[in-house]
């Protein structure tokens, strides 16, 4: 089994203001003359860890990673408007050319693969290869499975705690009826809603649920910006145009190198969306953790993602 690198610290940090409203927070880390990656995190809204750096080999590679729109350092915090996938495909253009790149590695997990679809359907021409993890396209089916019904099934009691904000009558639409409340004008309100979606979330995404991970995703800095933004682009779905629309574009990136690396017993994200991917783009390799859930952290998922980067620096 593949640990990780060594941990580093960023010999580069940043701001770059996207738009009129929106400013987000980068860091550069590794090698300055090293292979290019750009590290998309997950959520929307999940922010950056240090620990994201250490999947790279700092000798071989340019790690790049960023707080997305409302999360992390970006400022404003927790903010809805101009938070759109497109809005966020485009800050991923915008700092490949602050940082004079003409292409890189898109490496991404959970929302992360979204995003890392999105860009890379968008801008083939500006990427050498995809690392995916978690494989999540946010379509209708998926968003019902975790959120309305299905994981509740294989997490009932963890389910109970995600329900305890919502009264009885507003159940059918629990997507709905929690945007409504992390868009309220009150914060109490809003905290109380975010802390049950975003634990429900850390409550199901390894294969042995982890108490730290709860603890962590209950805290209030974390927990607003994360549910809010979340629930808002799946309000939206997505803000795509297709339901479908990631696969049925998946010809425009299929002469790319790629790799899909997925837990068999992810409950976040059910290996059906990554198997569905990989019949789109068979030419991806496609490796399942026989042991694993979702979490980018698990043994086996880290060992692929390790082996995976090893051998895309060489690209």
């Amino acid at each position: 089994m593949r640990d990780l690198y060594p941990a580093i610290e960023p010999y580069n940090q940043g701001k770059l203001k996207v738009s009129a409203l929106h400013t987000i927070h980068y860091e550069e880390s590794g090698n300055p003359q090293g292979k290019p990656v750009i590290f998309l995190h997950g959520g929307p809204g999940g922010g950056i860890s240090p620990i994201y750096r250490q999947y790279f080999d700092p000798q071989q590679w340019r790690i790049i990673i960023f707080d997305q729109r409302g999360c992390g350092q970006s400022t404003p915090y927790a903010e809805l408007r101009e938070n759109t996938t497109w809005d966020l495909v485009q800050d991923i253009e915008q700092l490949r050319q602050q940082f004079k790149i003409d292409k890189w590695v898109v490496f991404g997990g959970s929302w992360g693969s979204t995003l890392a679809l999105a860009y890379a359907q968008t801008h083939p021409e500006r990427c050498k290869g995809l690392i995916l993890r978690g494989i999540f396209m946010l379509r209708p089916s998926e968003i019902r499975w975790f959120y309305q019904e299905g994981a509740n099934y294989i997490y009932p009691d963890a389910w109970q705690a995600y329900l305890r904000p919502i009264p009885l009558e507003e159940r059918d639409d629990l997507l709905g009826a929690f945007y409504k409340r992390l868009t309220s004008e009150d914060r109490q309100v809003r905290l109380e809603a975010a802390r049950a979606w975003s634990v429900w979330e850390a409550s199901t995404s390894k294969l042995i649920p982890s108490t730290i991970s709860q603890q962590s995703f209950a805290r209030e800095e974390f927990a607003e910006a994360f549910a809010r933004i979340e629930c808002h682009y799946f309000v939206n779905r997505g803000f795509f145009t297709q339901d479908n629309q990631l696969l049925q574009n998946i010809k425009r990136i299929r002469h790319l190198p790629g790799v899909i690396v997925q837990g068999r017993y992810d409950v976040v994200c059910p290996m059906i969306s990554a198997w569905e991917l990989h019949q789109a783009w068979q030419s991806a390799e496609f490796i399942v953790i026989n042991d694993a859930g979702h979490s980018v952290s698990e043994p086996g998922i880290k060992d692929a993602l390790i082996r995976a980067s090893d051998r895309f620096a060489a690209l």
